[in-house]
Order: structure tokens, then C-alpha cells, then sequence
């Protein structure tokens, strides 16, 4: 696990400096312009990622790695989990999309193309992998949840309970949110504000 998780952050590390590299070639050319609108929405997405994704990543979920006894509680669907069974993956998927928007040229469209596709599939894959191992288990789970988020509060399999989901968790993902603006030119070259 912990050679598996080396290697991903080395892959996303090079990732980083190659689309550095390809984003300054003359060959990237501009597919789709950007307008004050789009930067603008592209705030709200990133705020709505990062939310999911600092609160998926903190909340026990029998998705994430090593973490199928949490299907063992009864409670088990609780917070963010009524909301999607894939929380960090769809904050990466909003995440990818947000940049879509406002990155219109090629080697943008690579990255942040395959980062959402990478995202999406992802949420399938690990549905079938717990199906094929957990069985009923994973089935009774499923029913009450849904990959899409807020698909099972819209069917009435769920409700909203925000309560659930930890203030802190909240206040975690906009600080962090925060940050991500604010250090967004000094680690990428590109300020995040409009």
C-alpha cells in the first residue's frame, strides 16, 4: 500500500511538471475561450471540489481503502455518505471540469480530461469490485446510497443531513478552499481569481 501510494504521488508529480512543460509549447493550441462568467463559475466549482473531497476524505466510508468493515455499523450511511458513496472522487471530477472551463487549450484538455475520466470510471470500478467481494453486504449499501450525488435525496432513499456531515468538516474544506485561492499563483504560475 504504501509503495502503491509513493508511486501515484511520483505519477501525479511528473504529471504536474509534463503539463507545466506542454501548457508553454507552441504546439498547445487554444481550443475555447474563456469568459468572466466561466472564471467565475469555476470559484464555485472549486469550492463545491474541495468540499467534497476534504470531507469525503474525512469521513469513514467503505469505499475508500481498506475501509469495507465500515459496512459493519449500522449507521453506516450518515453525512456525506447520503449525498454520494463517492465523495472524493466526485470532488475530483468537479475539480477536472472547473479547470475544463477555464483551460481551453490542448494540453489542458488532456489533463483535466483525463483527471474527470479518471474520476468517473473510478466511481464505477469500485462499485464492481465490492460488489464481486462483498456481496449482500455491499448490496444493502448501495440501495440506501448513490454514486451520483444527491440521486438517492432525490428518489427519497435519503435525506439531507447536514448536521451529519460535521460542521468542521465544512469549515475544513472552505479554509482549505481558501488557501488553494490564495496559493493557487505561487504554485501554479496562474492566479485563481478572475
Amino acid at each position: 500500500m504504501g509503495l502503491f501510494s509513493l508511486a501515484s504521488a511520483a505519477v501525479l508529480v511528473w504529471l504536474g511538471f509534463a503539463f507545466g512543460d506542454a501548457r508553454v509549447s507552441p504546439v498547445n493550441e487554444a481550443l475555447w475561450g474563456v469568459s468572466a462568467a466561466t472564471r467565475h463559475i469555476q470559484l464555485l466549482l472549486q469550492l463545491a471540489a474541495v468540499l467534497f473531497i476534504v470531507i469525503g476524505l474525512t469521513t469513514p466510508n467503505p469505499t475508500s481503502v481498506r475501509q469495507e468493515g465500515a459496512l459493519d455499523r449500522p449507521d453506516v450511511v450518515r453525512g456525506m455518505l447520503r449525498v454520494t458513496r463517492h465523495p472524493f472522487l466526485w470532488g475530483v471530477a468537479i475539480w477536472a471540469l472547473g479547470h475544463l472551463l477555464v483551460n481551453g487549450d490542448a494540453a489542458s484538455l488532456v489533463l483535466f480530461g483525463s483527471m474527470l475520466a479518471l474520476a468517473l470510471f473510478g466511481t464505477a470500478s469500485i462499485d464492481a469490485k465490492r460488489k464481486r467481494v462483498l456481496g449482500a453486504k455491499w448490496d444493502g449499501f448501495a440501495m440506501q446510497t448513490s454514486n451520483v450525488p444527491f440521486l438517492a435525496i432525490a428518489q427519497g432513499r435519503q435525506r439531507l443531513a447536514l448536521g451529519e456531515i460535521g460542521w468542521w468538516r465544512i469549515v475544513a474544506g472552505v479554509a482549505a478552499w481558501a488557501a488553494l485561492l490564495w496559493g493557487h499563483p505561487y504554485f501554479t504560475g496562474v492566479a485563481a481569481l478572475p
